[in-house]
């Protein structure tokens, strides 16, 4: 006789000592997930002003480990009087978007580098920002919506407060 058979004795007897509680299938309500909020352009320029605020604190400086620098974040952006009447963000939706909204900085700062290359004498920096949104628009194909993709690499023009 196969010991690991669904049949065997030993399995059925152990599998019904396992629950004495009925359990009732006839339910149809399937619980719905949480739905996810959008981060307004508000939100994403508190979170941007926050880790500059904090990853350029030069008390803490890099002394810190990863969790707290994002509850840091987190305690900056719930705390912001811009953001008075919104549901709190947790560290880790901070975190998650932090990373998107840095991938598209990253992305914007090298098409700003290459409007600097290619500007002709006579243009100002608005010159240059017009020409950086065309080449990002050109390269990726998305319009640069939200402004604060600008903020990262001009800190002292776009500063938030």
């Amino acid at each position: 006789m196969d010991p690991f058979s669904l049949n065997s004795p030993g399995l059925v007897n152990l599998l019904a000592s396992q629950s004495s509680q009925t359990i009732d299938l006839g339910c149809s309500e399937v619980p719905k997930p949480a739905s996810k909020r959008k981060w307004t352009t508000k939100e994403d320029v508190v979170l941007i002003s926050a880790w500059l605020n904090t990853s350029k604190d030069p008390i803490v400086s890099n002394e810190q480990k990863a969790a707290k620098f994002w509850k840091r974040i987190e305690e900056y952006v719930n705390a912001s009087p811009l953001l008075i009447g919104s549901v709190p963000r947790e560290w880790s939706q901070c975190k998650q978007r932090w990373g998107r909204v840095n991938e598209q900085v990253c992305k914007f700062v090298g098409s700003h580098e290459a409007a600097l290359k290619e500007q002709p004498s006579g243009q100002n920096e608005n010159d240059v920002m017009k020409a950086a949104h065309d080449i990002f628009f050109n390269d990726y194909h998305v319009s640069v919506i939200c402004f604060p993709f600008a903020i990262k690499f001009g800190i002292n023009r776009y500063m938030i407060v």
